[in-house]
């Protein structure tokens, strides 16, 4: 087995003004400090995946489009992730959902966690509803997650997290046990190839 473990860390907006933007800068400058796994960050906003049309479902694991064989590509490449991810109207984006949803095999048996923002919940109803895709995806999505409520207000005029010392404790451990799990889950997968 391959040591390297690879987190692709995607922000799953790509809405004009997000406040994702300033939470993914943040977990990235995080995560890019561990020696443990190589990071690679993913901005849904550079890829226009197309909405799930093809004939076949994407379980199959035959995509028509070539952008949609691109995505699947560049996720196969990862031994976990993390997604950023606002909440909207009590759920996530539905760009976010088109981009699990149109392939299938790339994200299987692999560890996911969240990093979410909004109102008062800091997004944990998003997180909620995209643990219950994980599990249908068949990744292992973790317990730990940060949440991080009253966006507009969680950054000061500098663009740093208000509390970032407390918030950098709590990625921290779930950052670890993301690795745990990766590392896990790629031995597994290497046993049955």
């Amino acid at each position: 087995m391959a040591k390297e473990i690879k987190v692709q860390i995607i922000l799953g907006s790509t809405r004009q003004g997000r406040y994702g933007e300033k939470v993914f800068k943040w977990i990235n400058d995080l995560a890019s400090k561990r020696k443990d796994f190589k990071v690679e960050s993913i901005d849904l906003k550079d890829w226009n995946i197309p909405f799930l049309n093809d004939p076949m479902p994407p379980s199959m694991g035959k995509y028509s489009d070539t952008i949609v064989q691109k995505w699947a590509k560049k996720i196969e490449e990862a031994d976990a992730y993390l997604i950023v991810t606002p909440e909207y109207n009590h759920g996530y984006s539905a760009v976010l959902k088109n981009a699990l949803d149109v392939i299938y095999k790339e994200w299987t048996n692999k560890p996911i966690t969240f990093v979410s923002y909004g109102g008062y919940v800091g997004g944990s109803r998003a997180v909620e509803q995209l643990r219950q895709v994980a599990v249908e995806l068949q990744m292992a999505p973790i317990r730990e997650a940060v949440f991080i409520p009253m966006i507009w207000q969680a950054f000061d005029e500098n663009g740093k997290l208000k509390g970032e010392e407390d918030y950098n404790k709590r990625a921290e451990s779930m950052l670890n046990q993301l690795i745990w799990w990766a590392k896990a889950l790629k031995e597994a997968r290497s046993k049955t190839k």
